[in-house]
């Protein structure tokens, strides 16, 4: 006791009494956490807490989370009712804080594919390894999908907390994709597609200039004017039949997921007014899922060809016996047809058949040639590039693009020479139309259901049309 009198001396003596209550307080909480706190273990206990806490959102961040995770959840491919159960199951239990909480969404990681990407890259991207693009690859035959993925496809990694992959979303599109989930042995494969909503827009041009023009201006889809363009292109010659005041309408579909516009549908009618002539096509899908244009008597726009391979050109040299050839100065038959027009514009087969040529030929430059049935061919020449899709020995529809204008061979300048031979004899590609038979028609055993599905549409059509020229002509009248 006399040793602790004397420390008690001391430190009274050089040292304030608030001072010593302090040291007092701060001595009895240092022996207090000693004696509770068993060294690593405790340690580990107060690491887990912290992180406990903050894996739990206040109140003012716990709908920006939710509302992220169910923005994750309804990407593209994913059915309303699986968005709405993952959204579900992604909200923590009150009464459990090991349950997972919205921001465990965060474990998909969306990736869209660019020029140039591989599947292992991808996967390294995401901190996954080759092993698990082989598991995953050898897993179905439908996930071969994977050795094929092209720009603009998006996909989704779920990736556990071991790093193994637990599910791989693939969309090839807004619509359709794959849904890959891991099983004991590797990797069950389910289709995922999301219907679109489908709505109907009907559009009215006036020829100014020319139809690819008017149809720009009244933002028709520029693939729905080419459409119209193929239509219409047996029936009337869109480059020299136009004239300025004649006018056209389209009815199609455009398709929008969860509010959003995801692309353009079919095109289910139009009509063009030319000089006075009204010319209408509806689409007609036939009971073996074929879909192809007829007038409202069931008779096929499609002519056996079309009467122009280009949508916008002008006319260089017709053909003619007789003509002199520009760079040889001789008396030498011009053949065909030359169709000026800029590098690159797309040239469309004008019948189906099958290519017999398709490379460099000489003066010809780079060339196709086409076999159609009943003894015709057409030929296509000074091409800039064939095609990808086009070879020796393939089949080619009408209105597939086969290449495109340039000036190779023997040419002044870019355009097309277009030749078309009836059983091995050059004709005049711009008058020999009117000699050729049309396309099928609908047959009779197969009218009514032609009926049946037309005159609905029909109805619909002509009823927007006549309502636009009512307001027309209200709007003259005043």
């Amino acid at each position: 006791m006399e040793g602790a009198e004397v420390i008690k001396q001391f430190f009274s003596r050089y040292y304030p009494r608030n001072h010593m209550m302090w040291a007092g307080g701060l001595f009895a909480l240092l022996v207090f956490l000693l004696v509770l706190l068993p060294g690593d273990d405790g340690n580990r206990a107060i690491a887990r807490t912290t992180t406990l806490k903050l894996e739990i959102p206040n109140t003012d961040t716990h709908a920006a989370i939710l509302a992220a995770s169910r923005k994750a959840d309804t990407s593209p491919g994913v059915t309303a009712a699986s968005s709405m159960n993952q959204s579900t199951k992604s909200l923590p239990a009150a009464s459990s804080p090991k349950q997972p909480t919205p921001a465990d969404d965060d474990d998909w990681k969306n990736m869209r594919v660019k020029p140039g990407d591989n599947l292992s890259a991808l996967f390294y991207n995401v901190g996954l390894s080759d092993r698990d693009v082989y598991r995953l690859i050898n897993s179905s035959e439908q996930a071969q999908v994977l050795n094929r993925l092209h720009p603009g496809y998006e996909l989704s990694f779920k990736i556990a907390e071991t790093g193994e992959l637990e599910q791989l979303r693939v969309f090839k599109n807004p619509q359709e994709g794959y849904l890959f989930a891991r099983n004991q042995g590797g990797y069950e494969v389910d289709s995922i597609f999301k219907e679109a909503d489908i709505r109907q827009v009907f559009k009215v041009g006036t020829i100014t200039d020319s139809l690819f023009m008017a149809g720009k201006r009244e933002q028709i889809p520029a693939l729905h004017t080419m459409q119209m363009a193929n239509i219409f292109g047996g029936v009337i010659d869109l480059i020299l039949d136009p004239r300025r005041g004649d006018t056209f309408s389209v009815l199609y579909e455009e398709k929008y997921l969860d509010g959003e516009f995801i692309g353009y549908g079919d095109l289910l009618a139009t009509q063009y007014v030319n000089r006075g002539s009204v010319y209408t096509a509806v689409r007609y899908v036939d009971d073996e899922g074929e879909s192809g244009y007829y007038n409202p008597n069931g008779e096929s726009m499609r002519k056996a060809f079309l009467r122009n391979p280009l949508d916008v050109f002008r006319i260089s040299s017709n053909f003619n016996p007789s003509r002199r050839h520009p760079i040889l100065n001789t008396i030498r038959a011009h053949k065909g047809t030359d169709y000026a027009a800029p590098t690159g514009t797309p040239i469309r087969a004008t019948s189906d058949g099958r290519v017999t040529w398709a490379a460099r030929n000489g003066s010809f430059g780079n060339l196709v040639t086409i076999e159609h049935a009943g003894g015709f061919e057409t030929k296509y020449a000074h091409l800039s590039r064939i095609a990808r899709s086009v070879s020796k020995g393939s089949r080619v529809r009408q209105g597939d693009v086969i290449g495109y204008v340039g000036s190779t061979g023997s040419a002044t300048g870019p355009h097309l020479h277009y030749e078309f031979l009836m059983d091995g004899v050059h004709q005049n590609p711009r008058t020999i139309h009117d000699r050729l038979p049309k396309a099928k028609s609908i047959t009779a055993s197969e009218f009514n259901r032609f009926k049946g599905q037309a005159t609905v549409l029909l109805q619909q059509f002509n009823n927007l049309n006549n309502d636009w020229l009512l307001s027309q002509n209200q709007a003259s009248a005043d």
